[in-house]
């Protein structure tokens, strides 16, 4: 089981939705989506950006997005 769950990272990532809005993510596709092109960039050398006991490129990706360091862009907002 994934800890947190994905529940628990869509709400981070849609914490900062205002009432009425669209939420960023709805699904649990877009945080695997987000999870692993983050850690595709740590395995081709980027640094973490948390501070983490775990080893594992997607371990690392689902700490940075729980500890709010990534931001997971709406489709229509993606380049």
């Amino acid at each position: 089981m994934l800890h947190p769950s994905y529940s628990d990272l869509m709400n981070v990532v849609n914490a900062e939705v205002e009432p009425g809005e669209q939420a960023v993510v709805n699904s649990r596709y877009s945080i695997v989506m987000a999870t692993s092109k983050r850690a595709r960039e740590i395995i081709d050398g980027d640094e973490p950006m948390v501070a983490c006991d775990c080893n594992k490129a997607l371990s690392i990706a689902v700490a940075e997005l729980e500890g709010k360091k990534l931001k997971v862009l709406a489709e229509e907002e993606e380049e």
